[in-house]
């Protein structure tokens, strides 16, 4: 019993000393702790669990707007100021970009294609136009050099090709398997840069030989192949620019599980109505059929 006796009076010292240092009336307190906590820190504790799970499933990658997308396809209902405000105030943060740089090398007399686009990248269909370029990537066995092509309209990489050397191979490749993959008819616009790559020999031939309409950008000017280097900036942030590559082997497989299962299978963009690119092409031909 005089133990009981001491003890309560200690827990009495150390509420008394703790609404002392916060500057709080003890019966506050204790009014506090009947009360209970309020419907509305509830509603906002919850929240929080919902945009911290988020964050992680998403890989830092979503600002509030995709993740408001993310998180109501999960059925839950959260506004995007309650996902902003929530992650100004515990400083969750999408994972840091970094600058645009050239790669491919324009300085040639080689013969080019007219800019069909002339930055326009509306398209009222899949395959009706297609955007490639090359871009690289460090590893401790020295670069690596990925070819993509980009479908204008469902934002897809269709097709990729990756290699240590950055040959004409290397975006003939890359062009064979969106073929492959798609099956366009003819007349298909096909734009890129100008880099001796795409003004050589063997892709001209590719590209004449498919019935395709080439088109290149004005040199130098990498807004006129925006899409594709959109790309590459998703990319390199949300991947590459996080890792420390060690082998070749190891970018590889690390980048095509991230184009093959990420990128076009589940990664939501705002450009699509809040759907991935695979989305967008299923619904496509499902509303065609």
């Amino acid at each position: 019993m005089k133990y009981a006796f001491i003890k309560a009076n200690q827990r009495l010292f150390s509420i008394t000393r703790m609404c002392a240092v916060l500057e709080v009336q003890p019966s506050s307190y204790y009014d506090w702790i009947i009360r209970g906590i309020s419907d509305q820190q509830i509603h906002r504790n919850h929240c929080l669990l919902l945009v911290k799970a988020a964050h992680t499933e998403t890989k830092e990658r979503y600002g509030y707007e995709r993740l408001q997308a993310h998180i109501t396809a999960q059925g839950y209902k959260i506004s995007k100021y309650m996902i902003r405000s929530i992650k100004e105030e515990y400083a969750i943060k999408c994972k840091r970009h970094k600058k645009f740089k050239v790669t491919t090398n324009s300085d040639h007399n080689k013969p080019i294609y007219p800019n069909l686009l002339e930055q326009s990248f509306e398209a009222k269909r899949p395959n009706q136009a297609w955007v490639s370029d090359i871009t690289y990537i460090w590893t401790s066995e020295g670069w690596l050099y990925l070819a993509g092509v980009k479908d204008i309209y469902t934002k897809e990489l269709v097709g990729y090709a990756i290699n240590k050397r950055m040959t004409a191979d290397l975006v003939c490749n890359a062009l064979n398997m969106a073929i492959r993959n798609k099956k366009p008819n003819k007349g298909l616009i096909v734009h890129s840069d100008r880099g001796s790559q795409y003004c050589s020999h063997d892709y001209r031939n590719l590209i004449e030989h498919h019935k395709f309409k080439g088109s290149m950008s004005r040199k130098g000017n990498c807004y006129d192949n925006a899409p594709i280097e959109s790309f590459w900036g998703v990319l390199k942030n949300e991947l590459v620019y996080h890792q420390e590559y060690q082998t070749r082997m190891e970018a590889i497989s690390d980048i095509v599980k991230y184009i093959e299962l990420e990128y076009n299978q589940t990664r939501i963009q705002k450009g699509l109505g809040m759907k991935s690119p695979r989305q967008v092409w299923f619904d496509h031909y499902r509303q065609a059929a």
